[in-house]
């Protein structure tokens, strides 16, 4: 049998010369080895603490460039910078600390609406402690009536500027000092300047920016951001959109829910505002999309996108309106009797004023009137026997409903707008402003329908008579008897939801003056886009948090 057999390898031994004198030392000075080797540990020791730290170091630096940060509502863009503290030294009872490390705890931004007749001022409070930006408390006043709004100062534009100071006054107690350099402010102005003209009505809003600017500690908004400026009737429009769903929290959150539509109603014009829908486009012939044009408004906010329709109707505010159907009259009488004899006559029948009632009107001549330039007072009474659809025929007449229909479908005047039933049947639907004012004073709820509001109209126009309904409702009495227009207001309304937009007469809506004790309208909705950064402003005074 053949054996196989396997050599192992020699081990070669080699002496190192450090060892050698390691052992000499050794042996010339006991215990020097042991000192070597601690020495050899604590340099391995420290080598491994530094790389320790290193990784540490390392992984905080992850967690907090790539850690969750919180959704900013606005297109991703955070405020302040470091503008002001974090913590929940500034007033807040909601959190003690900012939702990110991006934005302040909270913000103040104020707001001043410079009406025709007056002006207002909103000094909104909001808290960052969740995702979205909560309204926390808001601060309101408005001018005294004597006072009145920017435009009767014409003349003297640094005393329209010092109108706002009783005003700025709430802003300056209810901002704490260290936030105040961070608050902006914001002025707009509606149809009140527009009609001074161009020259006058720049000369008092540089004297507003100026005053502001010099004499108070906020940052006004830039000129290129339109921070002291008329306001666009589109802007108007869909600032109160915004406002009414962020309000109801359909934007800005978690809520997916269709939006609800605005229609805000003024004194010298009205605006509608909606998301149309056109999920059944296919089948029922519509068009797919909504169509170009300046009634589209595009629109992110909140993370989402929104193609809004939104028209400004000027002229069909309730006080101009008013002034249409009284002119009409006028016009009629005179084409009738060939003369304008009949303006001396101690009494003018109009079917718009409540029966039995008699109320002196101002009217305004338009520049091409037969009966002459300014304003002329008359004296207007209603029928004897209540004629409500004789007055909805002349509420319905200014609507121009024949006028040319360039882009179908129209609503009124030739303004091309989708149809509410087919591309918003079904969603919420808010009117306020002087919608509000005209029918909750009357007991109407907060939702009725279009059919409710024709039946009280037919109530108000039949005047006493007719008014045994309204015996139980405080304060409705008084306020029938002491507008004797109320007949006109409310046929115009329901002639222009009904005819004007074709909103279907069983159509549920809904009035408002607040949701959730926070005021409807355009400014908070004007405000919101203020606590972005980039949003035309910066802090006067840099603080760190």
């Amino acid at each position: 049998m053949r054996r196989t057999s396997v050599s192992l390898p020699t081990k070669q031994v080699h002496h190192d010369p450090h060892e050698k004198r390691a052992r000499y030392a050794y042996e010339k000075e006991p215990g020097i080895l042991e000192k070597i080797q601690a020495a050899y540990m604590n340099q391995t020791q420290k080598a491994r603490w530094l790389k320790t730290t290193a990784i540490v170091v390392f992984l905080v630096f992850l967690f907090y460039y790539l850690s969750p940060k919180g959704v900013d509502i606005y297109q991703g863009v955070s405020n302040s910078g470091g503008q002001v503290p974090s913590d929940s030294s500034y007033g807040t009872d909601r959190c003690t600390k900012s939702f990110s490390k991006d934005k302040p705890i909270v913000q103040y931004v104020l707001m001043i609406d410079a009406g025709s007749t007056g002006s207002r001022i909103h000094v909104y409070k909001f808290n960052n402690c969740g995702p979205t930006p909560e309204l926390e408390n808001e601060d309101f006043k408005m001018t005294e009536k004597s006072v009145g709004g920017l435009s009767k100062y014409k003349d003297d534009p640094l005393a329209a500027a010092k109108t706002l100071d009783d005003l700025m006054e709430v802003a300056m107690k209810g901002v704490p000092d260290k936030l105040k350099g961070c608050s902006p402010v914001a002025v707009k102005a509606t149809a009140g300047l527009r009609m001074i003209g161009a020259e006058a009505s720049q000369k008092i809003l540089d004297a507003v920016r100026t005053h502001l600017e010099k004499d108070y500690p906020f940052p006004v908004v830039s000129k290129e951001e339109n921070g002291v400026a008329i306001m666009d009737g589109s802007d108007e429009g869909v600032y109160a959109w915004i406002t009414t769903n962020y309000l109801l929290g359909k934007i800005g959150g978690p809520d997916q829910s269709p939006t609800a539509a605005v229609f805000d109603l003024g004194g010298g014009s009205t605006q509608i505002v909606f998301e149309p829908t056109f999920k059944e486009a296919a089948s029922g012939g519509m068009p797919e999309k909504l169509a170009e044009g300046d009634h589209k408004y595009d629109l992110a906010f909140g993370g989402r996108k929104f193609e809004l329709y939104q028209h400004s109707h000027l002229g069909y505010g309730l006080m101009a309106a008013r002034n249409s159907i009284h002119l009409n009259l006028l016009h009629d009488l005179y084409e009738k009797k060939k003369s304008k004899a009949f303006l001396k006559e101690p009494i003018l029948n109009n079917p718009c004023i409540n029966a039995g009632q008699s109320d002196m009107v101002t009217v305004k001549l338009g520049d091409d009137s037969p009966l002459g330039t300014g304003e002329i007072e008359v004296n207007m009474t209603g029928p004897a026997t209540p004629a409500p659809a004789q007055c909805r025929a002349m509420a319905e007449r200014i609507l121009y409903k024949d006028a040319e229909c360039k882009l179908a479908p129209c609503s009124f005047n030739g303004v091309h707008q989708p149809s509410l039933a087919k591309t918003f049947a079904k969603e919420d639907v808010y009117i306020f402003s002087y919608f509000f004012d005209r029918t909750k004073p009357l007991g109407m709820p907060d939702s009725f329908t279009l059919r409710e509001l024709h039946d009280l109209t037919a109530a108000v126009c039949g005047g006493e008579d007719s008014w045994d309904v309204f015996s139980t409702v405080p304060g409705a009495l008084d306020e029938l008897r002491d507008r004797g227009e109320y007949c006109l207001d409310l046929n115009f309304m329901i002639g222009l939801l009904h005819t004007g937009y074709e909103m279907p007469i069983d159509r549920e809506v809904r009035i408002a003056k607040k949701i959730k004790g926070n005021e409807l309208g355009w400014c908070l909705g004007a405000s919101l886009p203020l606590l972005s950064k980039n949003s035309g402003w910066t802090c006067k005074v840099t603080q760190t948090f």
